[in-house]
């Protein structure tokens, strides 16, 4: 699908603020409330917006803690992965994942309440699994660049 400079503006606004109305939309990129609906309707039918999300506040959750964990496996085949993402799919405290290139083969990001918390998702939940060979955390100290949105 190819997008023009209309649909780049349209996406770009609702990634900073997916409440815009049709209206407050309109007005931003000179288009009439429906236009801008027809436009969100065929970007969403497109699977180029996925889904709206909030975004919350880890700290004031009491999610004190954040980590990125690498994980490498013992064996590589696919049952392995398989079982490996069903884990990391089933734990809430495992909030992103990538497959990765190099010596590690997953990267885990992880909120927690505190370091005992990621300790135990650590030592009680992958270790464990029996695909898992080692795993190494670095505990972020401070965020520099919140999560931001794409470049369109």
């Amino acid at each position: 699908m190819t997008l023009d400079s209309i649909d780049q503006r349209l996406l770009a606004a609702l990634q900073k603020d997916a409440h815009l109305t049709s209206q407050e939309l309109g007005e931003m990129l000179h288009l009439s409330a429906s236009q801008i609906g027809r436009r969100r309707q065929r970007l969403e039918a497109e699977g180029i917006i996925r889904h709206y999300a909030a975004r919350l506040n880890a700290h004031k959750l009491g999610l004190t803690v954040q980590a990125f964990v690498q994980v490498a496996l013992k064996a590589h085949g696919p049952e392995n992965a398989k079982s490996f993402a069903r884990l990391i799919d089933s734990r809430p405290e495992i909030t992103g994942a990538w497959a990765l290139t190099g010596e590690a083969d997953y990267l885990l990001r992880v909120y927690a309440e505190d370091l005992s918390a990621l300790n135990s998702v650590i030592h009680d939940v992958l270790l464990p699994h029996p695909a898992v060979a080692r795993v190494q955390s670095q505990i972020v100290m401070d965020q520099l660049k919140a999560d931001a949105p794409l470049p369109v």
